[in-house]
């Protein structure tokens, strides 16, 4: 049984932004190494899906008073900041062209903050469907875009077309669904779910760039009918995964629990360090062991240290714009 909703919901963002960290980490090994390109796979069928899910739950007061200046402040004016922080690296430091500058094509993993504000202004027009229907919708536009090759990454269109009916199923589970999920019998199935899912990856071919739900069908071939049969299967199974790796979220509060509530801090941060290390000598050292072992302890660790509580004060100006209590000396009418 459930007993701390907000505890168990931690601890799923804690281990999903893990899986987030591990897959940039190992990212530079996938091309050399049949297991480590098995496992990239496997962890993009559900992590950020399985986010934008439990994002999709969290967003149930979107029509209160002022819910969408406070979003747009949340999300948009980070991503303005971190947008602008990654342009002026790539453009002076790594010479790539103007083209960078743009503040609309979204680089890294910002492109999560732009859908997640999309998809909860889409909230207002959906909701005025039945579920069914605009879930319905929903999956249709998501599976339609793809024939649309202006529908690319630009502004995170296609990502958010793609995978805003995740976000809508989200939005309408309730407490149950998630306790549910969580009972002993369920969690069975669901680690059977996800190991034949990964060990039939090792036989499956497939480009894995069609987990990322930012190109057109135009990018992986010819253009027909069972483009759209393909993606309506990645949705069975990236729904599979995601609702099967949910039912293994511990739903008691844990040591780690805390961290979870700093996602967004990590979310964003670790970026940085991970293209420092790209470029320096950390992934030649790493290629000559490509231990999977090795690569887990690293995400661990920096998952772990950007989720503390001194990461936050030092970054939250920039992030929640709000004054960190590490730069305000305390102040006293007592002299």
């Amino acid at each position: 049984m459930m007993t701390n909703r907000l505890s168990y919901f931690d601890n799923a963002k804690f281990f999903l932004i893990f899986l987030v960290v591990f897959g940039h980490i190992i990212r530079p090994f996938i091309d050399e190494s049949d297991v480590m390109l098995t496992i990239y796979k496997f962890v993009y069928t559900f992590h950020m899906p399985a986010f934008i899910l439990v994002s999709g739950y969290f967003a149930k007061g979107f029509n209160k008073k002022g819910y969408v200046s406070k979003i747009a402040k949340k999300l948009i004016l980070p991503y303005l900041i971190f947008q602008g922080i990654y342009s002026v690296y790539y453009f002076a430091i790594e010479k790539q062209g103007a083209s960078v500058l743009d503040p609309l094509d979204p680089h890294w993993s910002l492109w999560f903050l732009v859908s997640l504000f999309f998809w909860n202004v889409f909230l207002f027009g959906a909701t005025k469907l039945s579920s069914k229907w605009s879930l319905t919708l929903a999956f249709a536009i998501g599976i339609a875009v793809g024939y649309f090759d202006i529908v690319s990454n630009y502004l995170s269109l296609s990502r958010t077309f793609v995978f805003f009916p995740l976000f809508l199923i989200g939005f309408y589970l309730k407490k149950e669904h998630f306790t549910f999920i969580t009972k002993p019998n369920i969690r069975v199935i669901a680690v059977l779910l996800l190991t034949i899912t990964f060990v039939s990856y090792f036989y499956l071919d497939f480009d894995y760039e069609w987990l990322f739900g930012s190109k057109p069908y135009s990018q992986f071939g010819d253009v027909s009918i069972f483009n759209a049969i393909i993606r309506m299967g990645f949705y069975t199974l990236t729904l599979i995964t995601s609702l099967s790796f949910l039912a293994l979220i511990p739903t008691r509060h844990a040591f780690f629990t805390e961290w979870g509530t700093r996602t967004f801090y990590v979310y964003l941060l670790h970026g940085f360090i991970i293209q420092f290390m790209r470029k320096g000598d950390t992934i030649e050292w790493l290629g000559d062991y490509q231990s999977i072992a090795t690569l887990t302890l690293l995400a661990i660790l920096l998952t772990t240290v950007l989720s503390t509580k001194t990461v936050k004060e030092i970054a939250s100006p920039f992030i929640e714009l709000k004054p960190s209590h590490l730069y305000i000396k305390p102040f006293s009418l007592n002299k």
